[in-house]
């Protein structure tokens, strides 16, 4: 059998069919930290986060098992798009405004675990995170979620398009009117990142 790392996703995607338990590991390895960064930053819980993040893998295992696996060579944004969909039916079903805080009052940024080298550079990096987490939070939402999208899950417009039901065209403005305020915050409060 072939190194699991060295094989793509459709192909993790047959061994894992056939039963090689493995391919679904390595799959889960190779993208955990784009689906949680961008599971967190949407719920901004990070203990609702892992669970939102369990239940995805739950129905990608389900929908491969059941043969109804069809997004050929797009195994990122397929799993993206059952994230996004159980986050908006998590808020629909409690229908409040996502926390800044963890359940335990701790920053999001600090449950993620970031390390730097040293406690200067550590400092800075929160410092960085907390002034673009305040300013992502006094955006509207459709703007928020699409710098997230973008930046923190990295997917296309297209794919963000098609994840949030907007035409490319919307998906880009909301991007593009998301930096244009985000600059102009960083301009108002003098913020450098």
């Amino acid at each position: 059998m072939q190194v699991m790392y060295k094989l793509n996703d459709e192909q993790l995607i047959t061994l894992f069919r056939k039963g090689h338990s493995s391919a679904l590991e390595e799959l889960v390895y190779r993208h955990k930290d784009k689906l949680f960064t961008s599971i967190v930053l949407l719920v901004k819980d990070a203990f609702l986060a892992e669970d939102i993040f369990q239940d995805t893998f739950i129905k990608i295992i389900d929908t491969i098992r059941a043969g109804r696996y069809t997004e050929k060579g797009k195994f990122l944004p397929w799993a993206m798009r059952i994230a996004h969909n159980l986050c908006v039916d998590h808020f629909r079903k409690i229908k409040r405004t996502p926390l800044i805080k963890t359940s335990d009052d701790k920053d999001i940024f600090n449950v993620l675990g970031f390390s730097e080298p040293s406690a200067e550079e550590q400092m800075m990096t929160r410092q960085s995170h907390d002034n673009v987490r305040k300013m992502l939070d006094l955006l509207p939402e459709e703007q928020r979620e699409v710098i997230i999208l973008r930046h923190y899950a990295e997917l296309s417009f297209k794919e963000i398009a098609d994840l949030t039901s907007v035409s490319i065209n919307t998906a880009l403005g909301r991007m593009r009117y998301g930096l244009i305020n985000l600059r102009k915050m960083m301009t108002e409060k003098q913020i450098c990142l």
